[in-house]
């Protein structure tokens, strides 16, 4: 798990902030750890754009990224 945070550590101050917060509040199983590191590999701006809802991703990802909502109403 301490990949996926120190991986989760991003340019963007907003997406490293949330990203962390996401870490810190669940425990993700196997296949939403493989989901997630799929989202970190898109540049900054597209992962900020899918989570804030202006692009896509595909339906593992998507999971993940309503997880990821949660936490910015």
């Amino acid at each position: 798990m301490s990949l996926i945070r120190w991986r989760s550590r991003r340019g963007m101050l907003e997406l490293d902030m949330l990203l962390c917060a996401f870490l810190d509040k669940y425990d993700l199983d196997e296949a939403q750890q493989k989901a997630y590191l799929a989202l970190l590999e898109y540049p900054d701006m597209q992962l900020w754009d899918i989570i804030s809802g202006k692009g896509v991703a595909d339906a593992a990802e998507y999971a993940i990224v309503e997880l990821i909502r949660t936490l910015n109403p």
